[in-house]
């Protein structure tokens, strides 16, 4: 079992770096093999919509988004991690995970996400639950905590003066080692989830 653990910070040891350690620790403690990439300092594009992933089974920008396809394809987790901006995520996480979502071809069923966010002070729910989007398309149930899944802190050392923040990933981590292997399980026993045959609307008549 693997979970990847994306930093979408441009400083490689910064906050955010902090803070999917500690989550990162965790699993590893719970015998989950883990993974932190770093992408927020990468020079990544944009989707342009083109499409061609949908026949080839990869972005016709062969840059780190396709290193990282395969991994993705194959982990059972990832925990995607973001520096507040402008109570946004970091816009290369933004191109990076735009561009992974929407051309890897395989099934992202009960792949267990978890996004964290990390801030001086403000902004942190809403880059949250910008983050969630991308695993509730996706068709893959995300890990909670005992509290959002955020730190606070403008170093990385006031970020591990952060004790309830710190705490916050420790839980995150047991709780989506117990999720991930529960899974596990239940795919031996059941099986994925029957799909239906997808249908798209847009609204128009």
């Amino acid at each position: 079992m693997k979970v990847l653990l994306i930093n979408g910070s441009p400083n490689r040891n910064g906050c955010t770096y902090t803070a999917l350690s500690e989550v990162a620790s965790t699993l590893e403690k719970e015998g989950i093999e883990t993974e932190i990439i770093q992408v927020g300092n990468k020079d990544i594009r944009g989707c342009i919509g083109c499409r061609r992933c949908k026949t080839t089974g990869k972005c016709v920008f062969d840059d780190m988004v396709n290193e990282i396809a395969p991994k993705f394809q194959e982990c059972d987790g990832l925990v995607i991690g973001s520096p507040v901006y402008y109570a946004s995520a970091n816009g290369t996480l933004i191109s990076f995970l735009d561009r992974l979502f929407y051309s890897t071809p395989g099934d992202k069923t009960m792949k267990v996400g978890a996004a964290v966010v990390s801030a001086r002070r403000g902004g942190c729910s809403a880059t949250f639950d910008e983050l969630n989007k991308y695993f509730t398309i996706s068709g893959m149930p995300i890990a909670s905590s005992q509290y959002w899944n955020s730190v606070h802190g403008n170093t990385p050392d006031e970020v591990r003066q952060d004790k309830e923040g710190l705490q916050v990933m420790r839980t995150l981590g047991h709780n989506m080692a117990f999720l991930i292997k529960s899974i596990a399980l239940g795919k031996e026993k059941y099986g994925l989830p029957e799909k239906e045959e997808r249908v798209s609307t847009n609204f128009i008549r």
